[in-house]
């Protein structure tokens, strides 16, 4: 039998992905953001809100992001896994409308990250929705830094026992054993990869919850659940392995919801499984939903305690209360 030797969720956004420039340069993307009514939302923005993007408070706060994300990485490499389990959503990396499942659990030997293939295929097709030059060459340049291959290990052999063993806990799961070509495995599992174990090859298991596209994203109980039968599963896959589980992605963003962030924080902490999943589901939209990877994670590590590092942090950016929420949480034993 095997057994969950940590927990953690951490948000994936830009913001933590880029240097302190890129903050700088999101602006200018949430200007031309056809996702958000910028103009509205800067004349509806509360008063004061001028003091939350100076250079200098969102200096600090980056910096705080930076340490918060490194400590979660030394967690994490401390308790030294030998698989690890990533809730994480795909964004049209490997799934479209044609065939858009609510879980998939990836059970193929190993991963590609994720390449040029899907940025070029954005500009070809117009999908992108927002213009800002410098913030391309900044992510391009992040890109190029990548650390190690792109080719990583995957854990198939769990893979596949999970995928048996929440088929038989009744959950209607999608499995893959492959990646599209040129696409690769999209940031939110790369991200372990590039900013929280660089250069890491501890194998893993991708979980894709579909938590941005309609019709079909997942109700947040139904996602608390999912973690439940995805802990069973793991403490049945013979072996006597370490595992951690890695939720990514959230809190909330483009539109900081302090409310809402501060809301499912406080139920992570508490251990409070009915207002994980009474969370409202009209603002669990667009990168806010990924909040969902946060619950799936709390149902799969409802039996370890919970803990922050460091204090929430409403990482703003613009005047008009965009952003991303950031908070950093583990379980432990």
């Amino acid at each position: 039998m095997s057994q969950i030797v940590l927990g953690l969720a951490t948000p994936h956004a830009p913001q933590l992905r880029l240097p302190f420039e890129g903050w700088l340069a999101l602006k200018q993307k949430d200007e031309t953001d056809t996702r958000i009514d910028f103009e509205g939302l800067r004349k509806a923005a509360r008063p004061g809100i001028e003091d939350e993007v100076t250079e200098a408070r969102m200096g600090a706060r980056y910096q705080a992001c930076q340490d918060n994300l490194r400590a979660l990485g030394k967690r994490l490499a401390g308790a030294a896994p030998d698989a690890i389990v990533i809730l994480g959503d795909d964004q049209r990396e490997q799934f479209h409308s044609d065939n858009m499942p609510m879980f998939c659990v990836y059970h193929g030997a190993g991963v590609e990250l994720e390449g040029k293939g899907r940025e070029e295929g954005r500009e070809k097709s117009g999908v992108r929705s927002w213009s800002a030059p410098r913030l391309r060459e900044l992510q391009r340049a992040a890109d190029e830094a990548l650390i190690g291959p792109r080719r990583r290990p995957a854990e198939a052999s769990l893979g596949a026992h999970l995928i048996s063993t929440l088929r038989d806990a009744d959950f209607d799961v999608s499995a893959s054993d492959r990646l599209r070509p040129g696409a690769g495995l999209g940031h939110a599992f790369a991200f372990l990869y590039q900013h929280l174990l660089p250069g890491t090859e501890i194998p893993i298991v991708p979980v894709m919850v579909n938590t941005l596209f309609p019709p079909n994203q997942p109700t947040p109980a139904r996602c608390y659940a999912l973690g439940q039968a995805l802990a069973r599963a793991i403490r049945a896959w013979p072996g006597d392995k370490r595992v951690a589980v890695v939720a990514s992605g959230g809190l909330s963003h483009t539109v900081i919801d302090e409310g809402l962030d501060r809301r499912t924080l406080a139920a992570i902490i508490d251990k409070d499984e009915a207002a994980l999943k009474a969370l409202p589901r009209d603002k669990l939209r667009l990168g806010t939903s990924e909040i969902l990877n946060w619950v799936a994670a709390a149902g799969a590590l409802e039996a370890m305690t919970p803990g922050m590092i460091g204090d929430y942090i409403p990482a703003y950016r613009t005047a008009a209360g965009t952003g991303c929420g950031m908070g950093f949480v583990t379980w432990a034993p």
